[in-house]
């Protein structure tokens, strides 16, 4: 692994803290514990987690930018297939895992100027010290922060829009390899470290939508049934609405490829990425890319219509990022930082192409297409 930064005397210590519960919880499971339930304690067990503990993740400070960091081109093109919804059915705005809060200030300035600003734009954080900092970005414009209300579990019988950016990527996987004809699950164990360890795979009906013909021998990829359990779980939560989900992934065919024998795990550590989730527990973020069509199966076996799905660049283009940037002055500096962040949104080298977005309807007639699917929809691959 490439040389990553050292942390502080504090955050190693965070961190030490956060390995001897996972001991503990390897003793209490008897040496094991599928890598779900490790990722589940490294990202968010209380207080010691990476998402629920204090340190910056997000923007040039943190671990990882993400697309609202950038510019709030992304929230500007984003509020128009919301204010879409919103138009057609009413209702609130919904916000699954706000990050910074730099998305939720953007959209409602956005909506705002779209003519749609709704009265309650309601965030689900389960992180304390996450919602903290969405209060302190929000204070910038207290007559907004007042519409704002945070939750930490589902509403019911929702009606409105409802957006998670680079959410499902964050829900913990399981890791499943392919070997001698069989599956098997990877977990972790203890061997004067952290170490994994794979055992046959208790539920082989998890990666029954998983084509084994011409997996090579060795094949390590992630499955996700917590992200589908989730997207079923907001179709149950919604009486009539939008779904819309931007995150980076693939298609079933290009996720399961043969040639994608290592899977997908990442880990973000102060803007290096690394494959290596033992490494400072707490203090990194671990993530896999997302299998869409498994994110579409669930989400139509729950009772969501697809709406779209198209690569970021396309959706962003179609909702209007051109037209979004044509009331700026050509020669200003923030024209100039528009475009820089416009090129790393949509380039196809950059975000353009590897980040995608996936939408769902339930209840809703919309009268035309939702902005950002008009370009280039590609739900047929799905």
């Amino acid at each position: 692994m490439t040389s990553l930064p050292a942390p502080s005397a504090a955050q190693q210590a965070a961190s030490q803290a956060l390995l001897q519960l996972i001991q503990h919880e390897l003793t209490q499971a008897g040496g094991w514990l599928p890598f779900a339930d490790y990722m589940r304690l490294a990202l968010y067990a209380p207080g010691l987690g990476y998402y629920s503990g204090g340190s910056r993740k997000f923007g040039a400070a943190g671990d990882f930018i993400t697309a609202p960091e950038l510019s709030p081109l992304f929230a500007q093109c984003l509020a128009r297939p919301v204010a879409q919804v919103l138009q057609q059915c009413g209702g609130d705005v919904l916000e699954v895992g706000a990050g910074s809060g730099r998305l939720a200030l953007d959209m409602l300035q956005a909506l705002a100027a779209l003519g749609q600003l709704p009265a309650r734009y309601l965030i689900l954080e389960l992180s304390a010290e996450l919602a903290q900092r969405q209060r302190e970005t929000l204070a910038a414009e207290p007559a907004l922060l007042a519409r704002v209300s945070w939750l930490t579990a589902l509403p019911q019988a929702f009606v409105g829009a409802i957006v998670g950016n680079e959410v499902l990527d964050a829900m913990p996987c399981r890791l499943v390899r392919w070997q001698g004809g069989m599956w098997w699950e990877r977990g972790v164990c203890w061997r004067a470290g952290l170490a994994w360890e794979d055992r046959p795979l208790a539920d082989a009906a998890v990666v029954a939508h998983i084509a084994t013909a011409g997996l090579p021998d060795g094949y390590l990829t992630e499955i996700q049934p917590e992200a589908c359990g989730f997207v079923a779980s907001l179709a149950e939560a919604t009486r009539q609405g939008a779904l819309i989900l931007p995150d980076y992934g693939f298609v079933a065919s290009e996720y399961y490829h043969p040639q994608r024998h290592k899977g997908t795990l990442m880990c973000h550590y102060r803007h290096h990425s690394h494959d290596d989730p033992f490494h400072l527990p707490g203090l990194e973020d671990i993530t896999t890319h997302v299998d869409f069509s498994a994110i579409w199966r669930a989400g139509d076996a729950a009772g969501w219509q697809l709406e779209g799905y198209t690569a970021q660049g396309a959706f962003l283009l179609d909702a209007g990022l051109l037209e979004c940037m044509a009331g700026m002055d050509s020669q200003s500096q923030d024209y100039f930082r528009a475009a820089a962040a416009a090129q790393k949104l949509v380039g196809p080298a950059e975000m353009g192409e590897l980040f995608k977005v996936i939408a769902f309807s339930r209840n809703l007639a919309l009268p035309g297409l939702l902005a950002g699917f008009g370009r280039d929809d590609r739900s047929g691959g799905l």
